[in-house]
């Protein structure tokens, strides 16, 4: 009976169009991916080489006081891509792979960022996820959405209730050829996807492609619950093409609204609003509370004073960019806070949709997503931190720039690591275990019925 499935199967135009169409599909998407992790690398190179071209043109220029060569001269933290972020590219294309900051305010230099066509972002990429997400769904709803009901319209079901104690094995053997065939191909694309984009056999890989056939399996176990309903063909296409369509496009068009609306970021104009006038208006204010609250963020620096009388010092003017900083904290934090809260509602809602939980978690694998973002961020104000104790003393005490070590400050970099979350598998599992009960009981129902 297997073999006559797979013959008929074979001899199907739809398998072969669907197939060879999903590996066209998926081959485009690795490519995308290789030509995303390259740009990467090539931005973070060409920020390397132009940090140190930065540092060795302005020592050739600026003469004088090193308060004045530190308001120029920036410093490179990169965000490293893993290779497999290019099977899921997630948020990485709208972020900066790396970014230069000097000493001076920096949630104004948070906010810098490459200027990208709108148009394209709109669009995305096409990346392997989306291929898994949005377009297998619709060949396995294409090859599988009339296993039972083709039977029962050709009039070959009566035939197999008559010939057969238990005629549901043709519909499992048909259904079961699909689902090899399908987790097939998406083995083979997996493969080929982590040897061209080199990507190293770990925990990491294994995550994803353990999400991407779970993720398969319950399409495939939705199929089934559909077919369990005893529909029409036509009735079978509408109610699978309205589950994708519900679950791909239009209940994650309605979380993205609910989580604007409910976490609206417009703290995020108020930063730096707050941030510029922080500094800005200390031109024109008393430098004495500058001062006095300078000093106590830092009571290391309590010893360093500025010159009575004087219009300018660089303790004054660093005094006031750190006000920029510490004026706009309040705004910065409700922000992080808004963030955070949007992305653990996001990721509660997913434990219910696996498209959306299954991108989540396929983002949070390739380190492309939010959590990434956040993090990334908050390594960026420690090396500012870092920064500024290295360099404030040095500024305060007048030390001469020829006595500084230029060349040890190369690009740094910012590597995530975080152990692999297998309980994210969970959701997808159980969601599939749901829909397969329900088909069960259905089956039952209709069998009850025809007695």
């Amino acid at each position: 009976m297997i073999k006559l499935q797979i013959k008929q199967l074979l001899r199907s135009k739809s398998l072969g169009i669907g197939l060879v169409l999903l590996f066209f599909l998926g081959l485009i998407s690795l490519q995308i991916g290789k030509s995303f992790n390259e740009r990467q690398q090539f931005i973070i190179e060409q920020t390397a080489l132009a940090q140190k071209e930065h540092i060795n043109r302005h020592l050739k220029y600026v003469d004088g006081h090193i308060g004045l060569l530190l308001y120029y001269i920036r410093f490179g933290l990169a965000n490293e891509s893993p290779a497999i972020a290019g099977l899921s590219i997630g948020q990485r294309d709208t972020r900066q792979a790396a970014q230069l900051i000097n000493i001076r305010n920096l949630e104004e230099q948070k906010n810098t960022s490459e200027l990208v066509n709108p148009f394209y972002q709109l669009l995305g990429n096409m990346d392997f996820s989306f291929v898994l997400i949005y377009l297998f769904p619709l060949i396995i709803i294409v090859l599988s959405f009339n296993l039972l009901s083709e039977e029962k319209e050709s009039g070959r079901w009566s035939l197999l209730c008559v010939q057969s104690n238990n005629p549901f094995r043709v519909i499992k053997a048909k259904l079961l050829i699909r689902l090899v065939c399908v987790l097939f191909l998406l083995i083979v694309l997996l493969l080929l996807g982590s040897l061209y984009l080199n990507i190293s056999f770990n925990q990491n890989l294994m995550a994803f492609c353990a999400h991407a056939i779970l993720y398969v399996l319950f399409w495939f176990v939705l199929v089934w619950w559909a077919t369990s309903l005893g529909k029409s063909s036509n009735q079978n296409a509408l109610i699978l093409l309205s589950c994708w369509l519900l679950l791909t496009t239009i209940i994650p068009s309605i979380v993205n609204n609910v989580v604007n609306y409910k976490y609206p970021i417009a703290a995020a104009y108020e930063t730096t609003i707050d941030s510029r006038d922080g500094y800005h208006n200390k031109w024109d204010e008393p430098k004495e509370p500058t001062l006095l609250k300078f000093k106590k963020h830092y009571p290391q620096f309590a010893k360093y004073q500025h010159p009575e009388a004087a219009s300018f010092s660089w303790l004054w003017y660093y005094a006031m960019q750190q006000m920029g900083d510490d004026e706009s904290a309040v705004a910065r934090q409700t922000m992080k806070q808004k963030i955070e809260n949007r992305s653990k509602l996001t990721k509660w809602i997913g434990y219910f949709v696996p498209s959306i939980h299954t991108q989540l978690s396929m983002n949070f694998i390739c380190k492309t997503g939010l959590h990434n973002y956040l993090n990334y961020m908050e390594a960026l104000e420690t090396y500012h931190e870092d920064l500024r104790l290295s360099f404030y003393p040095k500024i305060f005490e007048e030390e001469p720039i020829q006595n500084q070590k230029w060349e040890t400050y190369s690009l740094q970099y910012f590597k995530e690591g975080r152990p692999t979350n297998w309980i994210s598998l969970l959701p997808v599992i159980i969601l599939s275990f749901v829909f397969l009960l329900s088909a069960k009981q259905k089956g039952h129902q209709n069998s009850k019925e025809k007695k």
